[in-house]
């Protein structure tokens, strides 16, 4: 029965990394700012592709350039804003959100500096430089110029009359692939996944009867194709940089791992990443890099919330991983029904959100479902794919 402890423990982490008063205090320091909604810049970026340099009949994009990546993202959502209009006014729910959000915490915290100091990058004001040494700016690559192509290629900017170039950087040129033919050569698989999110939203725009049925898709299945192709980049992507943590402190280091872990648990609920519930739950990560020093739960500088939920993060991680995985196999199970993606998106909604949370009731619901009984622990142990 040590699987069935396993989901009670993933229940008992989960409660404690998302305490609802812990998310209430969040919300109000957010609200208080009102700083975080849009990432660094926004209003500087271009707008579409258009907007990029175009030379020798190519539009030639600086993904080394937080301004011109974050660009890449601008021009994702606003194409793509049309297949979201009964989501919410002005594209708030379009569930790409989720990107440049993130990429603009790890801007905003120094994540995209160089972390070796061997350069500048990063470090000057005003340096809009990002770091191929950077662990946390590689890994973005994957979740920003990727989906980007993958866009593409799928023809979600089929209007513009120009090819696509990405610049390398200056070192591990070999690590990227920088056009849809490059990237197609060398990850099809991971090019498919994206390209096949962009085509599902074209699909339902083929479908439509009209212009008031033209965002006729199912939020949940677009949230399912996102949500593979986003843990295809993190799984490409992880082994690739490992090399790249040990510029890091050990503190940020392991908490760029625990994240990772983190989003494999999170994404399969098919949580939603729009703009107000991305922005939510961003506030609980870390506002600055960790450094050597940094011991958990009693980070200075971290707020008590925040604290708690790095420790419950790098006990999730842990715990999956002396479990060989068999509880994010686990979890995964549990989620792969919509009765259970909406139970897990529920604990996390809830918490950030602040509303009442019964961790009782969500384990009750869970024995409902079928999902800690005994003859579903023998199908999970014995059939888990």
């Amino acid at each position: 029965m040590q699987t069935y402890g396993g989901i009670c423990a993933l229940l008992l982490i989960a409660t404690v990394t998302l305490n609802p008063a812990t998310a209430a205090a969040a919300q109000n320091d957010k609200d208080a700012t009102g700083e975080q909604v849009y990432p660094p810049l926004w209003d500087i970026v271009p707008e579409n592709l258009l907007n990029f340099p175009v030379k020798g009949n190519k539009i030639v994009i600086d993904p080394w350039n937080y301004r011109e990546r974050l660009g890449v993202y601008k021009s994702l959502l606003n194409s793509s804003a049309k297949y979201f209009t009964n989501f919410g006014s002005q594209n708030f729910g379009n569930i790409l959100w989720g990107l440049p959000l993130q990429h603009g915490w790890q801007f905003r915290t120094g994540r995209l500096a160089d972390p070796s100091s061997v350069t500048s990058c990063g470090y000057e004001d005003g340096d809009l430089c990002i770091s191929v040494r950077s662990w946390w700016s590689c890994m973005n690559y994957y979740l920003a110029v990727i989906p980007f192509l993958g866009a593409v290629e799928a023809g979600l900017f089929r209007e513009v009359p120009y090819e696509i170039e990405l610049l390398p950087p200056e070192e591990r040129r070999d690590d990227f692939c920088y056009s849809v033919a490059d990237c197609r050569s060398r990850i099809p698989e991971l090019m498919d996944k994206w390209k096949a999110y962009f085509e599902y939203l074209q699909f339902t725009e083929q479908k439509a009867v009209g212009p008031e049925t033209f965002s006729s898709f199912i939020l949940d299945d677009a949230l399912h194709y996102m949500w593979k192709a986003h843990v295809a980049s993190i799984a490409y992507a992880l082994p690739k940089f490992q090399d790249s943590l040990r510029y890091l402190s050990d503190p940020e280091a392991n908490f760029g791992e625990d994240w990772a872990n983190a989003v494999d648990f999170i994404a399969a609920t098919h949580f939603c990443t729009d703009l107000q519930t991305t922005n939510n739950f961003q506030l609980f990560l870390p506002q600055r890099m960790l450094v050597e020093g940094d011991v958990l739960p009693s980070i200075s500088g971290f707020s008590p919330q925040q604290n708690r939920v790095l420790l419950s993060m790098r006990a999730l991680h842990k715990a999956n991983k002396l479990t060989g995985g068999l509880l994010l196999k686990l979890w995964k199970k549990a989620m792969s029904t919509e009765t259970g993606r909406q139970i897990g998106r529920k604990l996390i909604e809830d918490l950030a959100s602040g509303q009442n949370y019964d961790p009782v009731g969500i384990y009750n619901d869970l024995k409902r479902v079928d999902l800690t009984t005994r003859s579903f622990l023998r199908k999970s142990s014995s059939n888990i794919d």
